[in-house]
Order: C-alpha cells, then structure tokens, then sequence
C-alpha cells in the first residue's frame, strides 16, 4: 500500500510573494475552521444544557478534557511523522477527520455519545498546528515569522467570530443539531482545495548556511542513555527485534528533542507564560457565553453571540494582527520585544476582564471585552514565532507540538473543566449566575502570572536567539 503521507518532492526554489500569501491565507483558513470548530461546543453549550439536561461539571469535560486528551498527546507522533513526511497532506487529512466528527457531534444523543464525538475532533485537530507552523516557517524568513505566524493565529479570533456569528443564528433558527452538522460539513472540501494547491517548501530553506547545526537531522538511537530510555528499551525489546528497534529509536528520539527544547531558557518560558494566559482565556471563553445567559439575562441569546462576534472578529483580530506586526519591527533592534511587548498587553487585560465579569450593565460588560480581546491577541503570535526559530529545522513540527502538548493538556483540558467544577461546587451557597462570576474570576488571574512569564522571556531571549541562529544579537 502507498504511503499518502510519504515526502513529496520539495520545491527548491523560493515560491513567489503572492503564492507565498496564498499559502499562508488557505492555512489561515484551515485554522479558522480549526476554532470554529473548537469553539463550537461553548457557544452551543446553554442549547445542549437544556436539551440533553447536563450538569456545569459535564459541560466543562466537553469544553476541555474530552477534547483536549487525545489533541495533545496524538500532537506529538504526529509532528514528527510530519517533520519527515509530506506535512500538506497530514494537514488536509486531519482537517477532514475533525470536520467530520464535527458533524457527527449533531446527531449526538447523550453526554458519553457527545464525549466521544469530542474526542474525534482533538483527534483531528491535533494533525492540524505542528505541520501548519512548520511550512510556515519554510515560506518566510525568521525577521518576517512573528507577523507571518501572527497572520495565520488570526484563524483563532475569525473562527470564534464566525462561530458566534453562524452558530449562533444557526441554533436559535434550526436548532444546536443542525449548527454542528453546517460548521463541520465544509471543512471537508477545504481539505480537498489545501491538498490540490498548495505545495511541500524545501525544509529549512529559509536559513541561513551559518546557522546552528541539526544534531536532530538524521539521529538514530540504540543505547538508552537515561532512566527513561532504558525502561522504554525494556518494553520495546519485547516486541519484534526490528519493531522494537525502531520503536525505541523514534521515542528516545522525541524524549532528547524534548528536553533539548525545554533546556532552552526562553522556550521554556514562552511555553509557562502561553499556558498560563491560555489557562484563562480558555476557561474564559467557553464558558462566557453562559456568563451571559445567567447574569444578563435581558440580553437574548442572539444578541450576546451577534456582540461577541463582532468583538472577536475586530478587537481580537486586530490585536493578533498587531502583535505579530509590532513585535516583528521592534525586534529588529531589540529581540527583548518577543516577551516584553505580550506581558504589557496581557497586564493590561486583567483589570478590564474584571470590569466584564462584575459590571451590572450588559452594555458596559460588553463594552469592555473590546480592550480585553484586542490585548489578548498580542502573544500569539510572537510565542509561535520563538518555539520555530529556536528550534533545530528538523524538529520544528515537533517543537510546536511540545508546545502545544504543555500548553492544552493544561490550559485546555482543564482551563474550561476547572471553572465547569468550581461553579457546580458554588452554585448551591451562591446560585447559578454568581457561581460562575467567582469561578471566571479565580481562573483569570493565571494571566497574570503569564504576564509575568513573558516579562522573563524577553529577558532571555537575545542568547538563545542568537545561540539558535548563528546571528549576534
């Protein structure tokens, strides 16, 4: 049988400026879909609460950890099976495996039939960001990699617009069932378009020939040099001598590219900060739709997704836009930019999340997410673009998705389900509504911390940068 995942031969040549904006808007597209359909469930939640009768602690398992299990840990064989193999085609097949359960989610009956359907989607999706970010960073070069990675994390707030926007209008005209199945049906056929035009860069062309060496190129282990190493050549070794071999050799591979990422002193602490920042919001943002169905009430349901919508497909569009952008001039003088620009803008956000959550006009309360989501965008773009350039060519898939391994295993799995638990544990001293206030409250201030995280990023990151690319800094 053939390989369909197997190295398609790379271009060689620089691809134009126009196919290069081509490609990186059809990825951008592929990671709106990714949020769409993503954020889907928390915008659905309040219809599928009445409907199927579930609890806030059942909500949050959907939210976060049904989804975020399997997203996470699949994330990382599959990004270094796209660190070796045609990463446009791992793309469009997981985009068409979680547009499909998406789908399926509609025909859903109970919580454990909604579970698994979750499931299904972290499975896709985790085949979705570790390649993305990898190609990107073949099409343009590391001065250029903030605003681009910036340009593709715009997926995130164009997703959420459109998710509140489309199912929103979806769910109060044709019910929760029928939004699932037109959210997740048309991710299908932006898979086929993505594998027909879209092509395999040469990896590691955008660099240059005095960079650090790839120790990770070509690696093979057959001795276990550690602990770990030799408790996993012990399992192996009971496997066929050469499945063992190779399975032993592809896991100590991933163990070293692993701890040699995270002995770097700023990848390190970009990927504490987003994971504290993403703690939040993440909680933050499947569960805010909910805040408003109880606090303000006067508000239809229409109404709330219409705002958030336009909040998220303006304010968060812009400030994503913008840090990419204003990281990618400022550091031209000054690498520090990477962490210290973030950290201003997420210190800023707290106080006026506060302001969202306590203010007893709907108005005001929805006045200020404008500054939260437009402060919120400004990390996204310069995190991704550090976790690519600090790390070795062969191992950039990879490098995202040990990022993103820390990252949603505790941001996303339990960021929604830590808040769903603290307000079902409130809810009967303080009622449905202030139960949910306090918890959106307690989990916000871990943007603090993130704050704090990429205050010393940026104070790491002029040696490592330069320690990565061969540049003085």
């Amino acid at each position: 049988m053939r390989d369909v995942t197997a190295e398609a031969p790379e271009a060689k040549t620089q691809a134009s400026g126009a196919y290069r904006l081509y490609v990186l808007v059809l990825l951008t597209g592929v990671y709106t879909f990714n949020f769409i359909d993503r954020q889907i469930i928390g915008i659905l939640s309040p219809a599928i609460k009445a409907d199927l009768g579930l609890a806030d602690w059942q909500l949050g398992i959907l939210k976060g950890f049904a989804f975020a299990v399997l997203y996470t840990t699949l994330g990382i064989p599959i990004a270094r099976l796209a660190d070796r193999k045609n990463r446009v085609t791992i793309i469009s097949i997981a985009l068409a495996l979680w547009s499909g359960f998406t789908a399926i989610s509609g025909a859903c009956q109970n919580f454990f039939q909604l579970t698994v359907a979750r499931v299904g989607v972290g499975i896709g999706e985790a085949g979705g960001s570790p390649p993305a970010h990898s190609l990107i960073s073949d099409y343009f070069p590391k001065e250029k990699r903030a605003g681009a990675l910036a340009f593709y994390a715009m997926g995130i707030p164009i997703g959420i617009a459109l998710a509140y926007l489309g199912g929103g209008w979806i769910t109060e005209t044709f019910g929760w069932r029928v939004a699932f199945v037109v959210i997740g049906l048309p991710g299908i056929l932006a898979a086929i378009l993505l594998k027909a035009t879209v092509r395999e860069p040469e990896r590691g062309g955008m660099e240059k020939d005095d960079a650090a060496s790839d120790a990770f190129a070509s690696l093979r282990v057959t001795e276990p040099a550690d602990g770990f190493e030799r408790r996993t050549k012990r399992l192996c070794d009971l496997l066929p001598a050469d499945v063992g071999a190779s399975w032993f050799s592809e896991i100590a591979v991933v163990w070293r590219a692993a701890k040699h990422l995270l002995s770097i002193p700023t990848y390190r602490a970009a990927v504490i900060a987003t994971t504290a920042v993403s703690f939040s919001s993440y909680a933050n943002g499947t569960w805010i739709v909910d805040f408003y169905s109880r606090t303000h009430s006067e508000f239809s349901l229409l109404q709330v997704l219409f705002a958030l919508g336009i909040i998220s497909g303006t304010a968060y569009l812009a400030g994503t836009f913008l840090g990419g952008y204003v990281v990618d001039k400022l550091a031209v003088k000054d690498k520090r930019m990477y962490g210290y620009v973030p950290a201003l803008a997420l210190v800023l956000s707290v106080p006026c999340f506060m302001a969202v959550i306590w203010s007893g006009s709907p108005v005001v309360s929805l006045l200020f997410q404008i500054p939260v989501q437009l402060a919120l965008g400004f990390y996204l773009g310069p995190a991704f673009a550090l976790a690519q350039t600090l790390a070795p060519v062969s191992i950039r898939a990879l490098s995202t998705a040990v990022f993103f391994f820390i990252l949603n295993m505790i941001a996303l799995g339990f960021g929604p389900t830590t808040a769903g638990f603290i307000s079902s544990a409130l809810m009967d001293a303080f009622g449905e509504g202030l139960a949910l206030q306090i918890s959106l409250t307690i989990v916000s201030f871990a943007a603090l911390y993130g704050a704090w995280m990429f205050y010393v990023t940026g104070n790491r990151v002029s040696d490592d940068w330069a320690k990565a690319t061969g540049e003085d800094v």
